[in-house]
């Protein structure tokens, strides 16, 4: 079976080097990166995964809650989130019947 390859023209020197379609491949002459912009999208991915998940909109449950409370807050919780669903899709009903 053949392996296949790949190549890139270096944005900078305008080598042809060999390319594993990574955000880290770098040119064989100049050692520049190949495709800078797949590098920072890469660091930009990588902040954005380190990022605390936000609550947005989500009613906080705390462990210090009686079991009772805790319960009505998760029935609350519930209810917030079949209506986030229930709302998207609807957006996504609007956005097929428009196109």
């Amino acid at each position: 079976m053949a392996t296949l390859f790949a190549s890139k023209k270096c944005p900078h020197c305008g080598y042809w080097s060999a390319w594993q379609q990574r955000a880290d491949d770098r040119c064989q002459q100049c050692e520049e990166l190949l495709d800078p912009r797949a590098q920072r999208q890469a660091e930009e991915q990588e902040n954005a995964a380190q990022q605390p998940i936000s609550q947005f909109m989500l009613i906080a449950i705390h462990p210090t809650d009686g079991p009772g409370l805790r319960f009505l807050k998760y029935l609350v919780r519930g209810g917030q989130l079949a209506f986030a669903a229930i709302m998207a899709f609807f957006l996504w009903l609007v956005t097929a019947l428009a196109a």
